[in-house]
């Protein structure tokens, strides 16, 4: 996607994972929810480069911004809900 940069990890894996040691529920909660957000963060960029460009056909800007609030949504429940 033009204009999108991944968010630059702050820990490399082998130090999460040693601080996640021991706190295997944690663990396991972040490990089944990151396929989810992940999802709903590889979709922000479109809607909003689709929401910025007019929208596409069959598609108003209300039902692009409300996927793009939909998406905020997700990714926030996700993050308090799973660590």
């Amino acid at each position: 996607m033009v204009g999108f940069h991944p968010t630059i990890p702050i820990l490399d894996d082998s130090i999460s994972q040693r601080l996640l040691e021991r706190e295997t529920v944690l663990w396991r909660s972040i490990e089944r929810r990151n396929p989810y957000i992940d999802s709903l963060s590889q979709l922000q960029p479109e809607l909003l480069r689709r929401k910025r460009s007019g929208g596409v056909r069959g598609h108003t800007l209300e039902s692009l911004a409300a996927a793009i609030q939909f998406t905020i949504a997700g990714i926030a429940a996700g993050l308090r809900n799973a660590g």
